[in-house]
């Protein structure tokens, strides 16, 4: 029982940075007290969970060669936190999965409830209450949007169809409202792959969906202020960073991802090791390209730079790129071998879009709902696989 109250709990816990510490803690504990340990050899077989190890020895491997007490926020171990998918994937079985998906359901709607409210009536973008900020909030709709529009495509029921299409109709909407363009960029681009690879085989079908998922988009767009004052954002964002004024949003990235490459430019390798890349902004900005970033530090702190390839790659170099990649890939293969390929190959556009524009796999309550699902679609597909055995 309390395998189960765990499982159900983690759901809830991960949209909250102290209690999903303290759950995960937890969940391992109760992992080992359930024999485990002795179960570790058959889920380490699976490709997913091998490459969550593999990246984590990287970035263990990468403090032999960095600076750990210049490591400032420590930002980089919640790369650690994939490590929580090993024993929540084996606590599952038939009778505790349900449990598990009460209380990623629970969590997801209670977290969405609260996000309505503070942007319909308190006009704030985020949940601040939670520390979710809105970039957080935005992601977290277009992971539902994702899974809706999956499950439509393989329910046989119309009802339950429309119903689904419906809720992923009301995320956008809401999503089209918060601030994040990467996010809003990855769920339209995951979106329309999820589409295609669903409805390729049904011309029609494809050619319909096709239509009006584009005619959906374009009226949103057309009708949303905000989507047309992030827009207008963009270009006077880049018309200033012609001019050299890199103090906006979209110029700061570029200015940060600037000195990323450099930095990586440096030691391709192997990197600067495992928690220097913050520290190696703050010395470098002052003198790199003459001085012309200098500024940036009082705009904005740079705790990472927002950019999933870059930020491992200043950590550990080539070598870590390889894994983020091997981890990605798997993550698909994974959900590819239990029956899932179409979602498995939205999740990871999603991911990888994502973290073109931000530190997305830094992001601790997303990665860490993408965990949870995935653990849910295998245990999910495991017992259905189990039940056609039976009979």
């Amino acid at each position: 029982m309390l395998a189960k109250f765990v499982l159900f709990f983690f759901g809830i816990a991960l949209w909250s940075k102290w209690l999903s510490l303290n759950v995960g803690i937890l969940l391992t504990l109760v992992w080992i007290l359930d024999s485990g340990l002795r179960r570790f050899g058959q889920v380490v077989k699976e490709p997913f969970v091998l490459a969550i190890l593999i990246l984590c020895a990287v970035l263990v491997l990468g403090l032999l060669w960095g600076d750990f007490p210049e490591s400032g926020r420590l930002k980089w171990r919640r790369y650690f936190g994939f490590l929580v998918f090993i024993p929540f994937l084996s606590l599952l079985n038939k009778d505790r999965l349900p449990w598990a998906i009460g209380g990623l359901l629970a969590g997801y709607f209670g977290v969405l409830l609260i996000g309505i409210y503070q942007w319909t009536i308190l006009r704030v973008q985020g949940i601040p209450l939670l520390n979710i900020s809105y970039l957080t909030f935005s992601s977290m709709l277009g992971i539902g949007i994702i899974l809706a529009l999956y499950i439509s495509g393989e329910s046989n029921d119309k009802r339950i169809r429309s119903a689904l299409w419906f809720f992923a109709v009301f995320l956008f909407f809401i999503q089209l409202n918060q601030n994040g363009r990467g996010p809003l960029l990855a769920t339209l681009l995951a979106s329309m792959l999820l589409i295609f690879l669903r409805y390729k085989a049904e011309k029609k079908a494809l050619l319909s969906i096709a239509a009006s998922f584009a005619i959906m988009v374009a009226v949103f767009a057309y009708s949303n202020g905000n989507l047309q004052e992030r827009l207008v954002q963009v270009q006077s964002d880049m018309e200033l960073s012609q001019q050299g004024k890199y103090d906006t949003s979209l110029g700061y990235r570029l200015a940060v991802w600037d000195v990323g490459l450099h930095g990586i430019a440096e030691k391709p390798l192997f990197g600067h090791g495992t928690g220097v890349p913050e520290s190696y902004f703050e010395k470098t900005v002052a003198t790199y390209k003459g001085g012309l970033y200098k500024d940036l530090p009082q705009y904005l702190e740079t705790s990472n730079y927002h950019n999933d390839w870059i930020e491992i790659g200043m950590h550990v170099g080539a070598l870590g790129l390889l894994a983020f990649a091997f981890l990605l890939w798997n993550w698909y293969q994974t959900l590819k071998v239990y029956q899932a390929p179409i979602l498995g190959a939205a999740l990871v556009c999603f991911i990888f879009v994502s973290g073109l524009t931000d530190a997305f796999v830094l992001y601790g309550k997303i990665p860490g709902l993408l965990l949870v699902i995935t653990a849910v679609v295998i245990g999910w597909q495991k017992e259905k696989e189990n039940r056609k055995t039976l009979k």
